[in-house]
C-alpha cells in the first residue's frame, strides 16, 4: 500500500487561491475542498510507486488572524471548521507583533508576522517519516524555506518519497529541481473542488459560504 500524507502550506495555498479568483471569471476558489483537491492528486502519487496510493492523512497549517477585522477572523475560523469537519488535522501557529522602522519617514510600523508555519510542516514531515506513518509525502507549497528539511529527509529516509504539489502560480525551480516527482496544481483544479454551499456537515449543521467570498 502506497499510505500518502499531504501537509499544506495554508498561507502559501491561500494566496495562491485570492490570485486564482482573480484570474477565474465570474467565480471564486476560495470556498476550497482541500480534502477533495488532495484525492484528486493520488493516481499521481500512485505512478511513482509500486502500489496505489491511498489518501492515509492531511495537514493543514496556519494561523488565525487575530489582528485582522473580525470580520476577516470570522471567515478564517469558518473555513477551518470546514477543513476539520471533513477529517483533516489542522495546526494552528500564531501572529506576532513587531516595531518597523521607515528610514525614509522616519516611524516605526506595527506589523504582524506569522511565526511556526514553516517549522511545524518541517518538524511534521519528520514525524510522519519516523513513525513509518505513509510511503509518500506530498508537501502543498511553494516556499523554499521548506527545502532544508526535505534535502535532510530524501537522505535520511531513501525509501520514502517526498515532492511537492505547487499551488496555482506558486511553482518553484529550486524546489522542483529537489524533488523532479512534483507538479503544479492548476486553476481548473480548484474550481473542481470546491465545497458545496451549504456545507452540510456530520451533525446536520450548514454553513454558507460567506457572501463575500
Amino acid at each position: 500500500m502506497n499510505r500518502t500524507v499531504f501537509l499544506v502550506d495554508g498561507f502559501n495555498l491561500y494566496h495562491s487561491v485570492v490570485e486564482a479568483s482573480r484570474d477565474a471569471t465570474g467565480t471564486t476558489t476560495k470556498w476550497l475542498d482541500i480534502k477533495k483537491l488532495c484525492f484528486s492528486y493520488l493516481p499521481i502519487a500512485g505512478k511513482f510507486g509500486s502500489e496505489k496510493a491511498t489518501l492515509e492523512r492531511v495537514y493543514y497549517f496556519s494561523a488565525p488572524p487575530t489582528h485582522r477585522t473580525p470580520d476577516k477572523l470570522g471567515r478564517h475560523l469558518l473555513f477551518m471548521k470546514c477543513l476539520r469537519a471533513t477529517g483533516i488535522n489542522v495546526e494552528l501557529a500564531r501572529f506576532k507583533q513587531k516595531e518597523v522602522y521607515c528610514p525614509n519617514c522616519k516611524r516605526v510600523f506595527i506589523t504582524h508576522a506569522e511565526k511556526e508555519t514553516d517549522v511545524a510542516i518541517a518538524a511534521r514531515l519528520f514525524e510522519v517519516c519516523c513513525g513509518d506513518e505513509c510511503e509518500t509525502v506530498i508537501l502543498m507549497t511553494g516556499d523554499t524555506d521548506l527545502a532544508p528539511a526535505v534535502r535532510v529527509c530524501k537522505r535520511m529516509f531513501p525509501s520514502k518519497l517526498v515532492f511537492f504539489a505547487f499551488p496555482y502560480k506558486r511553482t518553484n525551480r529550486e524546489l522542483a529541481g529537489l524533488a523532479p516527482e512534483s507538479f503544479s496544481i492548476k486553476l481548473k483544479a480548484y474550481l473542481r473542488n470546491q465545497f458545496p454551499d451549504p456545507l452540510v456537515l456530520p451533525d446536520g449543521t450548514a454553513i454558507q459560504k460567506p457572501s463575500n467570498w
